[in-house]
């Protein structure tokens, strides 16, 4: 395997835990990343609570959502959010779908969120709706047919923010870092303009300072900045992944040590027939 491409699954495990620890993602939940060699394909973890994603679980999908490998473990059954975007979006890089607590009274309310404080810029001028019962009728609320995932698609369009009425959100970026930041600004902003509601009206930001303000969040310095932030945060949580290296620098001494019994067995045996 290409080391970038290791790199980038590591970052991407990096991500699910971080947005877990953040409190944007629970044990639902998914990211991914469009893959970098190939824009036709991306890549998504297996079905797994995302704070506890390693990098070995990481899987390979085309844009028609089925994996390039039979996988031997179980998929996310809503994955088809992440290929009808990247089919429909050329510019979009990573994806997360997501039910932050912050975000459900909106999506439950079919109350707009808008940005009310500078980063909050991060989430675009305009935050759609997408109603699955208006196309699909009673369903679980699960995204899991083609059909179903391109109609969000569809109401996301150009925007980096999709509300899912009753269900949750859908949040894109122009790369993976970018993504992990906007996902934990819109549950900032959310929260403040809950409460500023509470106190009086709240003021939106303009439509210039969304634009000044939000480019503020492509800019390599901040993502670099606020993800070490985030990375430190994360390891000081205990929720740092696992990295292979190190997988197998565990199993070696165990093996050792099966040897040293073994050997100490073996030597108690021979002292006993003396």
């Amino acid at each position: 395997m290409p080391d970038h491409l290791t790199e980038i699954i590591e970052e991407l495990t990096l991500a699910n835990r971080i947005l877990g620890n953040e409190g944007v993602i629970d044990a639902f939940g998914h990211v991914s990343i469009r893959h970098p060699d190939d824009p036709g394909r991306y890549l998504l973890s297996r079905s797994r609570s995302p704070l506890i994603v390693e990098p070995d679980d990481i899987l390979e999908y085309d844009l028609n959502s089925e994996p390039v490998a039979a996988p031997s473990a179980q998929q996310y059954s809503e994955r088809v959010i992440h290929g009808e975007i990247y089919k429909m979006r050329d510019d979009v890089m990573a994806v997360c779908h997501h039910h932050a607590p912050a975000v459900m009274p909106y999506c439950i309310a079919g109350v707009p969120i808008a940005p009310v404080f500078h980063v909050g810029g991060a989430i675009g001028e305009h935050v759609p709706f997408w109603d699955q019962h208006d196309e699909f009728g009673d369903t679980n609320l699960l995204v899991v047919k083609p059909e179903e995932g391109h109609s969000l698609a569809r109401a996301l369009g150009k925007n980096s923010v999709v509300l899912m009425k009753r269900h949750g959100a859908t949040v894109v970026g122009a790369s993976l870092r970018e993504l992990v930041s906007r996902c934990i600004y819109l549950c900032w902003n959310a929260e403040h303009q809950l409460r500023a509601s509470l106190i009086g009206t709240p003021q939106p930001l303009y439509p210039g300072e969304i634009t000044l303000a939000g480019a503020i969040n492509t800019k390599t310095t901040a993502a670099t900045r606020t993800w070490e932030y985030w990375s430190a945060r994360l390891k000081a949580a205990g929720f740092w992944p696992p990295q292979r290296a190190a997988k197998a620098s565990r199993r070696a001494p165990a093996k050792s040590a099966r040897t040293a019994a073994r050997s100490r067995t073996k030597a108690k045996k021979t002292a006993m027939r003396w």
